[in-house]
C-alpha cells in the first residue's frame, strides 16, 4: 500500500517532479476520510456483532437481522449526533481565535 500511497504524490503534476502542495493536502484528506469510515465500519461491525449474535451460524435469523439493523442506526445516530457536535465546537473555537 505505501508504494501505491507515495507514487500517487510524485505524479500527476508533471511539473518535472515538482510536488503540488494543494494536491498532496487533498490526497491527505482522502486517506484519513477513507480510514475514519473504515473504522467506524469496523467499530460498529464487532460492537453489533457481540450485542445481536448469540451463536454463530450458517444465516441470521429474523430477530438477529432486526438486532443488527437496529444496533446499526443507534450506532450512525450516535455517530453522527457526536459529530455534528465536534464540528460545531471546532466552529466556535476557531471563531474565537
Amino acid at each position: 500500500m505505501e508504494s501505491s500511497f507515495g507514487s500517487d504524490f510524485g505524479s500527476g503534476g508533471g511539473g518535472g517532479g515538482k510536488l503540488d502542495p494543494g494536491l498532496i493536502m487533498e490526497q491527505v484528506k482522502v486517506q484519513i476520510a477513507v480510514a475514519n469510515a473504515q473504522e467506524l465500519l469496523q467499530r460498529m461491525t464487532d460492537k453489533c456483532f457481540r450485542k445481536c449474535i448469540g451463536k454463530p451460524g450458517g444465516a441470521l435469523d429474523n430477530s438477529e437481522q432486526k438486532c443488527i439493523a437496529m444496533c446499526m442506526d443507534r450506532y450512525m445516530d450516535s455517530w453522527n449526533t457526536v459529530s455534528r457536535a465536534y464540528n460545531s465546537r471546532l466552529q466556535r473555537e476557531r471563531a474565537n481565535m
